[in-house]
């Protein structure tokens, strides 16, 4: 069995290799560990490793490592789906928000990070498929969440973050990707002056195609920790 530092090795491999072929440097591609469901050790290890950002999906295993000390080293991101009255547990404490799903979830950060004092940076999160069972914006409805978050003072919007649909082959979420960079792009040039820095899509079975789509920042988890352990 591989360790997580032969692990991140090999994902860092793979991600030179899918930037080589896209023209890409892969120093402007970061790799974020998603821990969901590996204690504090295992988060350790992965900042050991070298690890660009570690990722946390729940508010609640996100405190209890957090009291721990399990991210001191590397930046923490949040990645998974927020409810408005968990905002408050999340603010001030990550670096980056991934999963800003509405105008309602936006203004409520706006609103945590205004009592703080702080800006909080964040991502717009991309229904991509438009999947019911999914959050985020839809593509139609993405430049106006950017123009709002534009007028906000507390929050600086950092880029977009996209979960496609389910692939049931390689190559499958290409496409999806290419629609999100478009989007970016688009948003960077008419709203914020090309200055957005996040790209946050690709996962463990989809990274080296999100990377060949522009993505910024991917979020592995499996291939990093191995399977999910259920320690809570």
């Amino acid at each position: 069995m591989s360790s997580i530092a032969e692990n991140i090795a090999e994902i860092r491999r793979r991600m030179a290799r899918a930037a080589q072929a896209a023209g890409r440097d892969v120093s402007q591609i970061q790799l974020v560990g998603a821990s969901k469901m590996n204690d504090a050790a295992a988060c350790r290890a992965a900042i050991a490793a070298g690890i660009d950002a570690l990722g946390e999906n729940r508010v609640q295993e996100l405190l209890g490592k957090y009291e721990e000390g399990a991210y001191e080293g590397a930046p923490l991101h949040f990645i998974g789906h927020l409810q408005r009255n968990k905002v408050r547990q999340v603010v001030g404490k990550v670096s980056l928000i991934h999963s800003v799903s509405s105008l309602p979830l936006l203004e409520e950060i706006e609103k945590e990070a205004g009592k703080r004092g702080i800006v909080q940076d964040i991502l717009l999160e991309v229904n991509v498929g438009n999947e019911e069972s999914k959050s985020g914006f839809a593509p139609s409805e993405v430049f106006a969440a950017a123009e709002r978050a534009r007028e906000l003072n507390h929050v600086a919007l950092r880029g977009l973050m996209t979960i496609p649909p389910a692939a049931s082959a390689p190559g499958e979420n290409l496409p999806y990707f290419q629609e999100v960079a478009r989007l970016y792009i688009d948003i960077g040039e008419k709203l914020y002056d090309n200055k957005l820095s996040y790209l946050s899509m690709g996962m463990s079975d989809d990274f080296e195609d999100a990377i060949a789509a522009g993505a910024t920042l991917v979020r592995v988890g499996s291939a990093i920790f191995g399977r999910r352990n259920y320690f809570v």
